[in-house]
C-alpha cells in the first residue's frame, strides 16, 4: 500500500505532495514502484492535528482519486467521514481507511455495508490534537485485540460483512513507542478475535519510533524502507481489491 497525504501538514512528508497536480503523480509513481493500492487521504492525523472541514477534505482528495481511478489504479480512501468515503466510493475507490474504526462518523459503516468494499478498522481513542492523553494501557496488546473487537462488532452489526474487515492496530494514534514495539510484536494476537480469524494491516513506515530506533531520529531521511513490512494474514476478505491478494506493502505515509 503506498499513501499519498493530500495535506500540508503531514508528518511523513512535511505535504511534498499537497496540491492535485503533485499527488496524483505521486500517486502514479507509488504504482509503478510496485504499490498495489494507493491509499488517497485529505486530512492530517499527525499529533496535535486539528480537524478541517468537510468541504476542504473533499476538495483535496475529489481530483486525486478521481484521476487516479481513472489511470486503473486500486484506490482506498483514507478518511474518516462517511460523505468523503461516499464520493470516493463513487468515483471508483475499492477499499475504506477508517483510522477511527467507525467512531468519529456512525454513518461510516452503514455506508461501507451499503458499498459492499472492504473495511480497514483502525484501533483509535480519539482525534490527533489529544491523542497521547489516551495512551495509557496496562497491557497493551490485550487492550488493543479488546477494543478492536468491539469495533468490528459494532461494525458487523452495522451491516459491514465480517469477511470484509481489516483489522489495523493503529500505530502511533494513541500510543507511544513503548506501546508500539509489543504490538508489533504479536500482530497474530491482534487478528484472532472472538468474532473470528482477521487480517492485519499495519503502517509502520516512515513512523517516528522506527526512525529514532534506526537513525537516531533524523525526520526526513530517518528511514527508507528496505523491503515489505510483514504483517499477518491469517484469512483475505472476500471483499479484498484483487491487486490487494498480491501484495501487503505500505512505502510511506501516515
Amino acid at each position: 500500500m503506498g499513501v499519498v497525504n493530500v495535506t500540508p501538514d503531514s508528518f511523513s512528508d512535511g505535504g511534498q505532495w499537497y496540491g492535485a497536480d503533485a499527488a496524483i503523480a505521486h500517486g502514479l509513481e507509488l504504482a509503478a514502484q510496485g504499490a498495489d493500492i494507493v491509499d488517497v487521504g485529505g486530512e492530517s492525523t499527525r499529533p496535535g492535528a486539528q480537524r478541517i472541514e468537510e468541504t476542504e477534505e473533499l476538495r483535496r482528495i475529489g481530483p486525486v482519486v478521481t484521476e487516479l481511478v481513472r489511470a486503473g489504479l486500486t484506490v482506498s480512501i483514507d478518511t474518516m467521514r462517511a460523505r468523503v468515503a461516499e464520493f470516493a466510493l463513487d468515483a471508483g475507490a475499492q477499499l475504506v481507511n477508517d483510522v477511527s474504526g467507525g467512531l468519529a462518523d456512525p454513518d461510516m459503516p452503514r455506508l461501507v455495508a451499503a458499498a459492499g468494499v472492504s473495511y480497514v478498522v483502525v484501533h483509535w481513542r480519539g482525534h490527533s490534537r489529544d491523542m497521547y492523553a489516551r495512551a495509557l494501557y496496562a497491557d497493551v496488546v490485550a487492550e488493543v485485540r479488546d477494543e478492536l473487537a468491539k469495533r468490528v462488532d459494532a461494525v458487523v452489526r452495522a451491516g459491514v460483512d465480517p469477511g470484509h474487515v481489516v483489522v489495523d492496530p493503529g500505530l502511533g494514534f494513541g500510543k507511544r513507542p513503548e506501546h508500539n514495539w509489543p504490538l508489533l510484536a504479536r500482530l497474530a494476537e491482534l487478528g484472532t478475535l472472538a468474532g473470528g480469524t482477521f487480517p492485519v494491516l499495519v503502517g509502520a513506515s516512515r513512523k517516528g519510533f522506527i526512525g529514532r530506533l534506526l537513525a537516531g531520529g533524523a525526520a526526513d531521511d530517518r528511514f527508507t524502507p528496505r523491503g515489505p513490512v510483514r504483517r499477518e494474514q491469517p484469512r483475505r476478505p472476500a471483499g479484498y481489491p484483487a491487486r490487494m491478494r498480491a501484495s501487503h506493502r505500505r512505502p510511506a505515509g501516515d
